[in-house]
């Protein structure tokens, strides 16, 4: 599926697209599946359980517009917990089978959900593990950067809270970046958690920008697949909804199901491509660091059988054995 050799950008991008269109049945399976089983729970959510933003008033005095925009806030706020923990969620599950799955094509050995879920099941614990803590160790950066201002209150507390915001934010993209080959280390390596952190600090090391680079043109070539798929239903669930859009932007009354059914059928299509591509690019990075760093491209021709670099140990199967 790759050179083995040093990669490039558009070859690290290009492996996760061919893993993709390589085992669509297998990836298509996982995605879907993860996919199709989040949105369900953010539309019952939605329908059933998070409040709905207040409706807005033309004519509104500024204190009433103030109180409707700090109303509104509290609503996202209150919204993005359950989507943030679904998205957790489906984090976990994606990330545990697809990473078997681009490590197998690696390899050029067969791909089916039986073989993914053999090797990734004894790794799931860990896994779990790491994806609780790095969430968990983002919160404790933020809270460190803007709780000092939020409790000193007043003009001053507002500086204090925008500056300590933006170091946090900073802090927080640096921690991204540098844990960024953790998830791979657990599940190719057999480590545990805090191992498998600092595993992955070692191979960033002295190269965060080339990484960093890399996850954000992953992420805005994600980003803007997920908005192209997304615009047509949510146009089409405007239409069908009572009121159009006039109704929605006005607010204060409940989703209909047609607006839900239409938006999260969007969003599973859009999962269902968006995950393997993110999942393919951390494993090809964790791969491409390894090739770097420790010559792993020689221990994979082993493992893939190529003629001259020996014979593969049986149970050499992953780029992390």
């Amino acid at each position: 599926m790759i050179p083995l050799r040093p990669l490039g950008v558009g070859e690290i991008l290009d492996g996760a697209v061919s893993t993709l269109r390589a085992h669509w049945r297998t990836v298509l399976g996982i995605t879907l599946a993860v996919a199709a089983a989040v949105q369900i729970a953010e539309v019952l959510l939605r329908r059933y359980v998070l409040p709905r933003a207040p409706a807005l008033d033309a004519d509104a005095s500024p204190s009433e517009v103030l109180e409707q925009t700090t109303e509104s806030l509290r609503v996202s706020m209150v919204g993005a917990v359950p989507s943030t923990l679904l998205g957790l969620v489906a984090t976990f599950v994606t990330t545990a089978l697809l990473t078997f799955v681009v490590s197998r094509s690696v390899l050029g050995r067969p791909v089916s959900f039986g073989d993914v879920w053999r090797d990734a099941r004894p790794r799931l614990v860990p896994l779990l593990g790491l994806t609780m803590l790095i969430p968990l160790l983002v919160v404790a950066v933020v809270a460190v950067g803007v709780l000092p201002g939020w409790l000193v209150g007043s003009t001053a507390g507002a500086l204090l809270v925008f500056f300590g915001g933006l170091a946090a934010l900073l802090v927080v993209v640096w921690l991204t970046v540098r844990f960024s080959l953790a998830y791979s280390v657990v599940m190719l390596e057999g480590q545990g958690v805090i191992a498998s952190l600092r595993r992955s600090a070692k191979l960033v090391r002295g190269s965060w920008w080339r990484i960093f680079g890399i996850l954000l043109l992953t992420a805005l070539l994600t980003a803007l697949i997920t908005v192209i798929i997304t615009i047509p239903f949510t146009l089409i669930a405007l239409a069908l909804s009572e009121g159009g859009m006039s109704g929605m932007l006005e607010g204060g009354s409940e989703y209909s199901w047609s607006f839900l059914i239409v938006t999260a059928v969007g969003g599973v299509i859009a999962s269902a491509i968006m995950y393997p591509i993110s999942a393919g690019v951390t494993v090809l990075l964790y791969v491409d660091q390894r090739i770097r760093r420790e010559a792993l491209d020689l221990e994979l021709a082993r493992a893939a059988g190529v003629p001259g670099y020996g014979s593969a140990s049986p149970g050499d199967t992953t780029p992390g054995s």
